[in-house]
């Protein structure tokens, strides 16, 4: 492929248009002395090497996640929650079974992704997933039974809403759920070890980042849109100034302090 004719901005281009240079136009840039060719080629192979390694972890991933089912566990679901720390709203889980051969790009924990790259995950990941549910604790059972337990209820309740029995349950952190008549194995760090746990991390953390911008419309004065609850400097100062709403875990610090 002879590139000599074409300016630098129409390389450019073509680089562009083909969303990344086949094997023939990364050897005509190789060739080219010209010093803006030399940095778009440096670039498509920066790209191109981010992108191997970005396959390499998810074959990874997958390969990972597959030697931990028995032969005949044909059927596993990854379960994680979001919302243990903040100090306002429920905890929400979710649970989700991969078709082995499902491509997800980027997958990965959900606290490692952009807010629009966990929005698009979670259209692919809901499209492409065998099964996929959500569930909640809400806050008055974090005040009755403590964020922990809480939490594996969300996840119990994802579970049990899935619309097919899986085989076996992948957990995220170092406990099972109660009550659940399924194999599980509980696994620290699994968000970013196991396709089916990232997967459920986004879509627990979408859903709950999304039911925290309807709790603000509810409580503007708090800003849960900005912080989804966390305990930062703007929410401790709303606090401070409106006392706590209802969707408050009254019995977390700092709001218990505020109570005493």
């Amino acid at each position: 492929m002879d590139i000599k004719s074409l300016t630098v901005d129409q390389v450019k281009k073509l680089v562009q248009k083909e969303g990344g240079p086949a094997g023939e136009l990364l050897g005509a840039m190789a060739a080219d002395s010209r010093a803006g060719i030399r940095a778009i080629y440096a670039r498509c192979l920066q790209n191109k090497a981010r992108e191997q390694a970005e396959n390499k972890r998810l074959q990874e991933m997958f390969l990972w996640e597959s030697r931990l089912r028995k032969p005949w566990q044909r059927l596993v679901a990854g379960t994680d929650e979001a919302g243990r720390g903040p100090l306002a709203g429920p905890v929400v889980a979710a649970a989700v079974i991969l078709a082995p051969d499902l491509q997800l790009r980027d997958l990965n924990d959900s606290k490692k992704l952009t807010p629009a790259k966990r929005e698009s995950l979670e259209v692919a990941i809901k499209a492409g997933a065998v099964s996929w549910a959500v569930g909640m604790a809400t806050v008055d059972e974090i005040e009755l039974y403590n964020i922990h337990q809480a939490s594996l209820l969300a996840m119990q309740r994802a579970i049990n809403d899935l619309r097919l029995s899986p085989d076996l349950i992948l957990v995220d952190g170092r406990f099972t759920i109660p009550r659940l008549a399924v194999e599980q194995q509980p696994i620290t760090g699994g968000d970013g070890l196991c396709p089916s746990i990232a997967a459920a991390s986004i879509l627990a953390k979408v859903a709950r980042d999304r039911l925290m911008d309807e709790l603000h419309l509810i409580y503007p004065q708090y800003g849960f849109d900005r912080h989804r609850g966390y305990p930062t400097p703007y929410h401790l100062t709303a606090i401070a100034a409106h006392g706590p709403c209802p969707v408050h875990r009254r019995g977390f610090m700092p709001l218990r302090q505020l109570a005493d």
